[in-house]
């Protein structure tokens, strides 16, 4: 039998007390061992419930009982999160985490010490929810040079932008569905401006390429700025809007961003809708693979951690190896890398016009029915830089998305 504590008894950590208890049987075999959980690390007391008898609030009693071999992080947050997972690394226990912020700001130096400790330091959970891809990463696709990493990694943005294009809905009404649903918080800041999904991509582009990418260098746009307009006119472009995390490597740099992009029905992420998440690897051996499911809720993000768990027992003693150095991997500025732009101006009269035509030079018109007024257009593949540089010469509002094909 292998005993686990849990810290923190919110959603997930209900949610992995849950999957213990409905597949324990099966968990078990796969595992070779029986999962006990003798704690629960929590500020309340859960009076009346099954796990009252579990619950603690002193994390040293946790800590320092030497039968406890794996400890289940989901609190959340930095700290303090990240003093007790060291501590209990130091004290050669192995974490399982579902904490994104934690696993992007301190991942690579857990990692370092817990090989030191010979013990385990475990995230499936902290990037999509449900889906696996921390260990097709770690494991599965080691013959590959990763090229690539696109992923829909924040379930509520994908939500909102689902709801603008099927029911012509505008952001702010999207909005307060998705908060209506669960899907979204009172304060949605972290989602739709991006935050959630740059802090995903952090972490994957930091086992991708086994350096210790900061999510603070990493360029963020959110959704805040899309509109039911340029919705309208994804449509009439057969395409969609996405907020998309990619890290691509160019050459022998890498560049990674966070922000809405166009896409079409080729690309392999159009059709992943709602809640869905879907995360695109492109390795230089196999090619392209998609991964898609559930990236986030109580029982999907359970599942993962519950796997994690199951990871840990079986290699108690071992460490797993993870190639993620804490060597700093500095990204491309993000004002030399190209895409195509589609952009609109409202009211747009002859003079403009010509300006835009001047300037941008070879672009292709698109027109959008009931949009007489407007002026929008696809142009030729442009720096980030030169871009900017074109729009301040037009000396109007310029709405732009990027496109991805």
């Amino acid at each position: 039998m292998v005993n686990i504590a849990i810290l923190g008894y919110g959603t997930v950590g209900s949610g992995v007390v849950e999957v213990l208890h409905m597949n324990g049987e099966s968990i078990s075999k796969r595992c070779g061992h029986d999962i006990n959980v003798k704690y629960i690390l929590d500020l309340r007391d859960f009076k009346g419930e099954p796990v009252e008898n579990l619950i603690v609030h002193d994390y040293s009693i946790i800590v320092n009982d030497p039968e406890v071999k794996v400890i289940v992080e989901v609190m959340g947050g930095v700290e303090p999160a990240y003093s007790f997972v060291k501590e209990a690394i130091l004290k050669g226990k192995s974490v399982c985490t579902s904490n994104k912020e934690l696993v992007a700001k301190h991942g690579a130096e857990l990692l370092e010490l817990s090989k030191a400790q010979k013990v385990n330091f475990l995230f499936e959970a902290s990037v999509g929810g449900g889906i696996p891809i921390i260990r097709p990463l770690n494991q599965s696709l080691t013959a590959d040079e990763i090229e690539e990493i696109t992923g829909i990694l924040n379930g509520t943005t994908n939500y909102i932008l689902t709801k603008m294009s099927s029911d012509n809905a505008d952001f702010d009404t999207a909005l307060k569905e998705a908060q209506a649903m669960g899907y979204a918080e009172r304060n949605p800041k972290a989602d739709v401006e991006g935050f959630d999904a740059c802090r995903k991509i952090a972490i994957l582009s930091s086992l991708a390429f086994g350096m210790q990418v900061d999510f603070e260098d990493i360029y963020i746009e959110g959704i805040t700025e899309i509109s039911d307009i340029d919705v309208l006119y994804a449509a009439t472009m057969g395409a969609s809007i996405k907020l998309l995390a990619t890290s691509k490597k160019v050459g022998n740099r890498v560049y990674a961003m966070v922000a809405p992009m166009l896409i079409k029905p080729t690309h392999p992420l159009f059709s992943v809708n709602g809640v869905f998440n879907g995360i695109f690897v492109r390795g230089n051996v196999i090619g392209d693979v998609m991964f898609y499911g559930s990236g986030a809720g109580k029982l999907p993000t359970a599942s993962a951690v519950v796997a994690d768990v199951v990871d840990a027992a079986k290699h108690i003693g071992t460490n797993i190896m993870t190639f993620w150095s804490s060597r700093k991997l500095e990204l491309t500025d993000i004002k030399a890398v190209e895409h195509r732009f589609f952009v609109r101006i409202a009211d747009c009269d002859d003079k403009t016009k010509e300006l835009i035509q001047e300037t941008f030079g070879e672009i292709e018109e698109i027109k959008a029915e009931g949009r007489d007024s407007d002026y929008a257009f696809i142009t030729e593949f442009l720096s980030e830089a030169l871009y900017e540089e074109k729009a301040e010469r037009i000396g109007k509002t310029l709405n732009r998305i990027r496109i991805m094909f």
